[in-house]
């Protein structure tokens, strides 16, 4: 079987890899849409991720496909049956997933292997966080689900209501989410980020403000919510600034580990700032994402790019290191 291996920091190649067989409870899915992430960027660039990869291994996230084995025990699923599988599940009875905070789950069990033909889901996956696709969902609207998750577990951390005015900091996948799932609930959104395609795309999503952020300031003071969707330092600082008095700020974009801000404390006590740093998913925003793909909120069209065969997702991780314009990639697995 053919797939990207990560081997560290910028070294990753395609080979052929001998399949195992399956544990109880676990199936194989034949991979029929896999979806480039700015997060699977970062650990290209870095060679690691500390939570979710150790090299060598097996890479890419975002996946959907047909099941084609089953193991011992699976039960309620059937080869053919079509599904969509997150990168991760909780332990389900650690002190953080009895409290209803799975995403900080003491045992994430992650998943890597999108790029690839096929790939084995283990049980526990299978069991919360695998879920089945309806016939006329695409394969490649499916694999959204997972970055789609993640942000809507940052609206759920802000309570976002009809009527805020909300600035979002950054215009790649996850800000134009945020843009299409804010605009859903009536807000009004204005974003600041780089990119024509990718702020073209804001506007048809429903922003009713678009900032190019290399060629004017970000706007100050006047929105209810702050969300930093990009993961620097200053930006972390500059969403702090940008945000009304008693208005939140959603730290959504990770930053390098190591990485420091330095915020005016004045500016966030006698403004009655709320600060969230919202991180993964849940089984429950798992769930939700499928309902808005399924129900049209959200649309493969909007998000997907490009496609790139997987026999040159070397080259393509490479050009992107130095300049990354596009949205999401669709790579092609038999291609």
């Amino acid at each position: 079987m053919r797939a990207a291996i990560l081997y560290g920091k910028e070294d990753l190649r395609i080979e052929e890899i001998r399949e195992s067989g399956l544990e109880e409870g676990e199936v194989r899915i034949t991979i029929e849409a896999a979806l480039t992430c700015g997060t699977d960027l970062k650990t290209y660039k870095r060679g690691y991720h500390a939570r979710m990869i150790v090299p060598p291994a097996v890479f890419g996230h975002e996946l959907s496909g047909v099941i084609c084995e089953r193991g011992r025990g699976v039960r309620g699923w059937n080869t053919g049956d079509r599904v969509v599988v997150a990168n991760s599940a909780p332990c389900g009875t650690c002190f953080y997933c009895r409290n209803q905070q799975e995403n900080l789950c003491d045992d994430l069990l992650f998943l890597n292997g999108a790029y690839a033909e096929r790939i084995v889901v283990p049980a526990r996956i299978v069991e919360k966080n695998m879920l089945r696709i309806a016939n006329e969902t695409a394969f490649a609207d499916a694999a959204l689900v997972e970055p789609l998750a993640c942000v809507i577990q940052g609206m759920a951390d802000l309570n976002l209501r009809s009527g805020d005015r909300i600035l979002i900091l950054g215009a790649g996948p996850i800000g134009l989410m945020f843009v299409a799932l804010a605009t859903a609930f009536h807000c009004n959104v204005t974003i600041a980020g780089r990119g024509q395609e990718r702020l073209a795309t804001a506007r048809r999503l429903g922003a009713s403000r678009v900032v190019d952020s290399g060629n004017a300031e970000t706007p100050e003071g006047d929105f209810d919510v702050v969300i930093e969707a990009v993961g620097r330092p200053e930006t972390w600082e500059e969403a702090v600034r940008s945000v009304r008095k008693g208005g939140r700020v959603n730290f959504f974009g990770g930053c390098p580990k190591g990485t420091t801000v330095s915020f005016d404390t004045g500016i966030i006590h006698y403004s009655n700032l709320t600060l969230f740093a919202s991180f993964h998913h849940t089984p429950k925003t798992v769930r939700q994402a499928l309902h808005h793909i399924e129900s049209g909120t959200i649309k493969a069209a909007d998000f997907i790019t490009g496609e790139h065969p997987l026999s040159r997702l070397p080259e393509l991780f490479q050009s992107m290191t130095s300049s990354n314009k596009t949205i999401k990639t669709r790579v092609k697995i038999n291609h």
